[in-house]
């Protein structure tokens, strides 16, 4: 028997999933800045990358956040 659709807490996992994205990216950025000078065009490159993917992460964690919103008002 399948397991009903707990959402209670979505909202909840969803906020500390972006607090959690927020913050390495933050750290990234501040590697970025601290170590510019001696690291490689290519690792700058892979950071720089991998914070892009971190940013559109976290705008579908807010999609998600404000669709489950939607869902408890319902």
């Amino acid at each position: 028997m399948a397991k009903p659709d707990n959402r209670a807490d979505n909202v909840e996992h969803l906020q500390q999933s972006i607090q959690n994205t927020e913050q390495n990216l933050e750290e990234a950025e501040g590697y970025l800045n601290e170590f510019a000078s001696e690291i490689s065009s290519e690792e700058r490159s892979q950071i720089e990358e991998k914070n892009e993917r971190r940013k559109e992460s976290i705008r579908g964690f807010r999609a998600e956040v404000k669709d489950e919103a939607a869902h408890s008002q319902e």
